[in-house]
């Protein structure tokens, strides 16, 4: 039989329960915790409390740090300090302004994530290039395919095997100072037209080649996703016609829109989500030409160096408990029914957040070809440097 820790005496319940605990925290290790109670007393004194044995114990040492890479405005800080809390290990947030940033710094290597969030389109790509891995759902217990939407899940499934699993939807519009703009916009010809007069200098576009030229391609009446050379062509005299009148090329637009330096931008669900709930003069609008609907997905690297710790924070974000305070900060819609059903009656009714269908339909998921099409790519590096 196994001895207590302090007085050499066959464990107590209560210093079961204070082992157990500090392996949830993350402060021992599996090996530790199964040396000092014993698994048959374990099991034992686990049946004492109702749930206690659905709460995964981490059969690998979590380490100490790990890092993400993600969007900005993408969580709510409090997630990462409370998996500190339950698990021992820190969290270093990276902040990506594009998916071409992304795919860049993985094929560099040693990118030094464990885990990461793709957008749907791109997983397809770094499934061929062989730069993430296949997940061990058996390690991610807290996720449930049954409630998930699968209009927002498939692209995270290759061949039958999931390389991705989804953190949450959204849109990609314009968000608007009202106060600022009397002209009423309603698409993306719009859009256009306002930053060249009424926003002159006060408005910002994306450092992202996907949604830059999508949108300037979408508001001169092409797909979003065209790769055709004489439609890029007009995509990128309308953005060089624009790109005096702006006030900034950047992913990260909220800080200006915020102080009113800008009072325009291409701008994502949860960052108009957030705006709106912050300064109700700014509204978010998707364009009636089209545009974009996407995924974002959790995944990971080939070549994550705590791949131990990632699952750890995958599960840890899968949970619903923790997934409805990330939604509840980012503003993004979830996919996930367990989650929206946690939700407040205010947000799931908000209609930046879960628009109605309609305005849905002419919105276009990204397409794989984008991510590495050298005709968009060379297009954005010439737009920037004009």
């Amino acid at each position: 039989m196994s001895k207590d820790y302090k007085d050499n005496l066959p464990i107590s319940v209560q210093g079961f329960m204070d082992q157990y605990m500090r392996l949830k925290r993350g402060s021992v290790t599996r090996r530790h915790f199964l040396g000092i109670t014993g698994l048959g007393l374990a099991t034992a004194v686990m049946s004492r409390f109702p749930g206690a044995l659905s709460t995964p114990a981490y059969a690998e040492d979590l380490g100490s740090q790990m890092s993400i890479a993600t969007w900005p405005n993408y969580h709510d800080p409090n997630t990462f300090e409370n998996f500190k809390k339950a698990t021992g290990v820190a969290v270093e947030v990276n902040v990506f302004g594009s998916n071409e940033e992304m795919l860049a710094k993985l094929q560099a290597g040693g990118s030094g994530w464990s885990l990461f969030v793709p957008t749907n389109y791109t997983i397809s790509t770094y499934h061929k290039l062989g730069l993430i891995d296949e997940l061990d759902l058996s390690k991610v217990p807290n996720f449930s395919q049954k409630t998930e939407n699968p209009r927002f899940t498939k692209e995270g499934q290759i061949d039958g095997k999931s390389y991705a699993v989804p953190k949450n939807w959204g849109t990609t519009g314009f968000a608007t100072n009202t106060s600022k703009l009397k002209a009423k916009l309603s698409s993306w010809k719009d859009f256009f037209e306002i930053l060249q007069t009424e926003a002159d200098g006060r408005g910002m576009v994306h450092d992202y080649q996907l949604t830059t030229i999508g949108s300037a391609l979408v508001s001169l009446g092409y797909g979003f996703n065209s790769i055709k050379p004489e439609e890029l062509a007009k995509a990128e005299e309308l953005l060089i016609k624009v790109k005096p009148h702006l006030f900034a090329i950047n992913s990260d637009y909220q800080p200006a829109m915020r102080a009113t330096d800008a009072w325009l931008t291409m701008c994502w669900t949860n960052d108009g989500a957030q705006l709106n709930r912050d300064m109700p003069e700014i509204s978010y609008t998707l364009g009636k030409d089209g545009g974009e609907i996407w995924t974002d997905y959790y995944a990971t690297p080939k070549d994550a160096p705590n791949k131990a710790a990632g699952y750890a924070l995958l599960n840890f974000l899968m949970d619903p408990n923790n997934a409805v305070k990330e939604h509840l900060a980012n503003g993004a819609p979830t996919t996930d029914s367990r989650v929206i059903a946690l939700l407040p009656q205010e947000i799931t009714t908000n209609k930046i957040v879960y628009p109605e269908e309609a305005s849905l339909t002419p919105l276009e998921f990204g397409a794989a070809v984008t991510l590495t099409d050298p005709g968009r790519a060379e297009l954005m590096a010439r737009f920037k440097s004009a």
